[in-house]
Formats: structure tokens, C-alpha cells, sequence
């Protein structure tokens, strides 16, 4: 494919009053090989017959004067054309250097692409050409899912090569009169001219494009799949607001809006801009910054959502949840914030903050009260995190044995070995460790049995199904019945009303938890209810009696009670 650029000036290149130097000598020595060669021609006519006349012994040959001056010509004609053939030479170095410096500065030395620098320049020219043609101009901007952990895992060797072969792929499905870039990293861009009365021929290259370049990578025995996620944006107004002159910049600025959106809505898919991502990515760019500022001011606490023996509808302890109490947003749901603080790397420090804040809470709450807390999958790819626990719960004096970490499912697979060393770790010193989320991943029963597990969680949408009756029922049932034969006691999550508790209950001994028994609820609050039903650890030690006959109350509410 062809692309056009302007000549660029290049550092190194001869110009400037060195080089204005090097050009009068070069005309100097032009104007010496000219004069000698005039002379000679002067010279030559009358020495050379008299040199000649002499040979074949019809005269004198020439005097002494002439033939020095004969050979000073020769001498000079030599000394002018080598000079002047090593000007020639320059030349055609100092092209060369151009024209190396010129590809240094337009492509990627990686993958031969062009990079970020170029395609803008080379974008507005396709797009002047375009508009001539009346044509559209598409901007499809590539973002490899997930390829950090390409790098990480097998070094940065082997990712340049995985780079390199999805530049191949691209460039190969490029139409003609396309571009391809690398713009950094892990990002790519495609910019492709077409009629803009046929808008699906770009959506049908974007599910190409997403199609090929997730097929295996195979690399030194290794196979990699990579997925990625697509943005489009077009100069046609209908595609972008109706707007005029739109350029380069506006374009890419378009198409990295709406490929963001495709990575938010599950990666591996891609999206036409809309003004309305505009506005959402602002507000996500303002929560990102409210993250922060959250982080140094403390605003993140923990919630508590207890969790009750459904048999004896005892208080057994509490799961801790995060909240951002924000001054400004009110109290924001961990759905909105965590996968943020996840993607711009904080997890951990909020995390720690809000574990802090929890083991606190805990230490006053009776001694059989058990905390539960979710572990982020980013957390767990930290081979020293078990360490680190361990290490906040020597700090605040909490038996390990009182605290249940949760892992989800998806963890499994990202780094079973780093996992297993983690939960090996912790349980060891007496944490606990539960499979959240169970059914909702692809745990395989080798895993289940040979990792140390405590306890199973069934996702809360399975047992929202069972209000549908039997079928649900029967699903529930059968996950139960697997805890059961790997001796895995269980909870069930997303307890909202009677019929799903009465339907839980016939299933066996489970704990559960549910907005059926209280909506989470932060420390004052909870310790209110604890004081007042003697299960706080100061009641209890005033309180011999309560402790003895081993009874737990529920204060939260009636139906812990039945």
C-alpha cells in the first residue's frame, strides 16, 4: 500500500556554513578540472604533434616548458575528476542518510508500520484525496485485550514477536490505499478510504480484522490467542455529528473513544463512535480522578452484610464490602468503582485500606463472628500478597482462623500456580479460603479437589432461579449435592425472600446471606445491633452466661429467627 510523506530535515546531513564551504570548494575544484582541460587542449595541439614529429624522426620534439605544462594539465584534469566523483559520492551518502533518517522517523521499527508521528500527516492526505473522490475516510483503532500479561509471563522477547506477527495480519487484510500503524505499545490503527454509501464494508473489515488476528500465535512452542478490541470512527457526518473539516486528530480522538468502549462493554468486539461516549469517558475520567483523591482522604469504608446459618438462623459473621462514601457522589456502589481502581492500578491500596479499616472493626465484634472479604483477581497475580495479609494481621492482633477469603472462579485460570501457592500459604497459618462465585466460572472438579478450598459460595443467580420453581430448584440442588461429595460445607448468596430461604433450607445445612435479612450496613451501624444483643467482645466478657449456653442471637431481623 502506498503512502505519502514529506521530506523531513535531518540531523547529520552537511548544511549551514560548512556546508556552503564544502560547495565553493566543489565549484573551485569543477573550475580548476575545466581550465586544465582547456589548457590541455591548448597545450596538447602543439605538443603532442611535436612529440609525434619526433617519434618517427621528421623533427625536433617539444621544449621543456611545454611538456611541464602538458603534464601539470594532465595532473590537474586527474586531481578535478577525482574530486569531483567524491562529491558525487557525498551525495549519494547524504541521500542515503535522508532517506534512512526520513524511514527512522515514519515507521516503527518494530513491525515496519507506520507510527504514530506519520499517520496523522498521512491520514489528512487520504482524507484530501477522499473528499476529491467523495468518498469516507474510516479510522479503526486496534487495542490488543490483555496483552501485559503476554510480556509479564513470558518476557518482552516473545511479546515483540506476537507484535510483529498481528502488524503482518493487519497490513495483509489492509485494503488498497490503506494504512496500518503502530501508535505504541499494544495499540494499532487501520485508515481505510470507501464509499460512504456503503457503510458495512468497514464493519465487515472490523470483524475480519477481529476474526484473523485471534487465530493462534505460535511462537517457539508456545501458542498465544490474543483478542482485541475495535473503535470506528468515519468522516462521514453521519457517523460524526455532522461535523466539517474534521481532521486526523479528530478522527483518532473518535476511534480510541469508541474502542475504549468496546474493551468497557467485554473486549473482543468493536463499536462505531456516538457523542454519548464523549460524555461517558469524561465521567469516567472524572471518577478516576475522584478514586484518587478518595484514596488520600480516606473515603473508602467498609460495609458489613451478615451471614446466618440457615438452619438455626444464627449470625455466623459477615461478609466486608466496600463503599466510597463520597462527599460529592454520595455512597457509591463497588460495581462503579472497583473495575476502575482495578484497571489504573490502585486495587491494592484501596484494598489495604479498607482491610485495615475492617480488622479493626472486627476485633470488637464476639470472638465467633467470622469476617469474610473478596480478593481482586490483580491482587492475586502479587506472589508476595498471602505475606502481606499475614503480615496486616499480626499488625492489628485478628486470629487468622476469623477470616474467610473470597477468590472468584476467573482467578483460577489466569495463574493456577501463583493461586495455589497463595492459598497454600494462607491456609497454612489458619485462613480460610472460599471459591466465590461457584458455577459462574469453569472450575473443573481436579481443580476442587486438589486445591484447599473451605468453602463453596453458589452465585446469587443461581439461586435467584430458585423462584422459578422446580427448574431452579433442580440447578441449585445438584451444586449443593457437589459441595456435599467433596465434604465442602456452602452459602448461598442473594437471599431475598422467604421462598428462597424455605427452598434453601430443604437443601441441607448452608449458610446464607441476602437483602432478605438487612441491606449491608457500615461499622456504627452494625455495632449498635451487636451491642445490643450481647455480641460485641466487651458484652460477651461482662457476660459469662450468654457464652456458656453457646446460644447466638440475630439481631437483624426475623427471618434468622425461624
Amino acid at each position: 500500500m502506498g503512502v505519502t510523506t514529506r521530506n523531513m530535515a535531518i540531523s547529520g546531513i552537511v548544511k549551514g556554513p560548512t556546508g556552503a564551504r564544502a560547495a565553493r570548494r566543489d565549484i573551485v575544484a569543477l573550475g580548476i578540472a575545466a581550465s586544465a582541460i582547456l589548457m590541455f587542449i591548448g597545450t596538447g595541439s602543439v605538443v603532442l604533434p611535436a612529440i609525434l614529429r619526433q617519434t618517427l624522426g621528421m623533427g625536433s620534439g617539444p621544449g621543456q616548458v611545454l611538456t611541464t605544462a602538458l603534464l601539470l594539465n594532465i595532473a590537474l584534469i586527474v586531481f578535478g575528476w577525482r574530486r569531483y566523483t567524491e562529491m558525487l559520492r557525498a551525495i549519494a551518502r547524504h541521500r542515503s542518510a535522508e532517506e534512512q533518517a526520513r524511514i527512522l522517523a515514519e515507521t516503527d521499527p518494530l513491525t515496519g508500520c507506520l507510527n504514530r508521528r506519520s499517520i496523522g500527516v498521512a491520514t489528512d492526505e487520504l482524507l484530501e484525496t477522499a473528499d476529491n473522490d467523495q468518498q469516507a475516510v474510516a479510522f479503526i483503532m486496534v487495542d490488543l485485550d490483555d496483552f501485559k500479561q503476554i510480556n509479564d509471563m513470558n518476557g518482552h522477547k516473545l511479546g515483540d514477536e506476537v507484535l510483529r506477527t498481528v502488524a503482518d495480519r493487519l497490513s495483509a487484510l489492509a485494503p488498497e490505499g490503506g494504512l496500518v500503524a503502530r501508535l505504541g505499545g499494544d495499540e494499532f490503527s487501520c485508515v481505510v478510504p470507501y464509499d460512504a454509501k456503503a457503510p458495512s464494508q468497514v464493519d465487515d473489515l472490523a470483524l475480519l480484522l477481529i476474526d484473523k488476528v485471534a487465530e493462534p500465535v505460535k511462537i517457539d512452542g508456545l501458542v498465544f490467542e490474543i483478542t482485541m478490541s475495535v473503535g470506528l470512527a468515519s468522516s462521514d457526518p453521519v457517523y460524526n455529528g455532522n461535523m466539517d473539516g474534521i481532521d486526523a486528530d479528530t478522527l483518532m480522538h473518535h476511534a480510541d473513544i469508541a474502542m475504549y468502549h468496546a474493551k468497557k462493554k467485554g473486549k473482543n468486539r468493536y463499536f462505531w463512535f456516538e457523542g454519548t461516549m464523549e460524555e461517558e469517558l469524561r465521567f469516567r475520567n472524572e471518577l478516576e480522578a475522584g478514586i484518587r483523591l478518595a484514596l488520600n482522604d480516606h473515603e473508602f469504608v467498609p460495609y458489613y452484610e451478615q451471614q446466618i446459618d440457615l438452619e438455626t438462623g444464627n449470625l455466623m459473621g459477615f461478609e466486608m464490602l466496600a463503599r466510597w462514601e463520597s462527599p460529592r457522589l454520595g455512597v457509591v456502589s463497588p460495581t462503579v468503582f472497583i473495575p476502575i481502581a482495578e484497571e489504573i492500578g490502585v486495587i491494592g491500596e484501596l484494598s489495604d485500606q479498607l482491610l485495615e479499616k475492617a480488622l479493626e472493626d472486627a476485633k470488637g465484634w464476639a470472638p465467633h463472628l467470622t469476617m469474610s472479604v473478596n480478593i481482586s483477581p490483580v491482587q492475586l497475580r502479587d506472589p508476595w500478597f498471602s505475606q502481606k495479609l499475614l503480615k496486616m494481621l499480626v499488625q492489628h492482633s485478628f486470629p487468622p482462623q476469623r477470616l474467610d477469603v473470597e477468590i472468584t472462579e476467573s482467578c483460577l485460570h489466569e495463574n493456577v500456580a501463583v493461586v495455589r501457592s497463595i492459598i497454600t500459604s494462607l491456609r497454612n497459618q489458619g485462613v480460610r479460603i472460599s471459591l466465590d462465585d461457584f458455577g459462574t466460572g469453569y472450575s473443573s472438579l481436579a481443580q476442587l479437589r486438589t486445591l484447599p478450598f473451605d468453602r463453596l459460595k453458589i452465585d446469587r443467580s443461581f439461586v435467584s432461579e430458585l423462584n422459578d420453581g422446580k427448574t431452579g430448584s433442580q440447578l441449585v440442588d445438584a451444586i449443593v449435592s457437589l459441595g456435599n461429595g467433596l465434604n465442602l460445607p456452602m452459602t448461598a448468596e442473594g437471599i431475598e425472600n422467604q421462598e428462597i430461604l424455605d427452598a434453601l433450607r430443604e437443601m441441607g445445612q448452608l449458610k446464607g446471606q441476602g437483602f432478605l435479612y438487612g441491606r449491608p450496613e457500615n461499622s456504627e451501624a452494625v455495632n449498635r445491633r451487636l451491642a445490643q444483643a450481647g455480641l460485641l467482645s466487651q458484652a460477651e466478657e461482662a457476660d459469662g452466661a450468654d457464652k456458656a449456653d453457646n446460644t447466638v442471637r440475630n439481631p437483624f431481623g426475623k427471618a434468622a429467627t425461624g
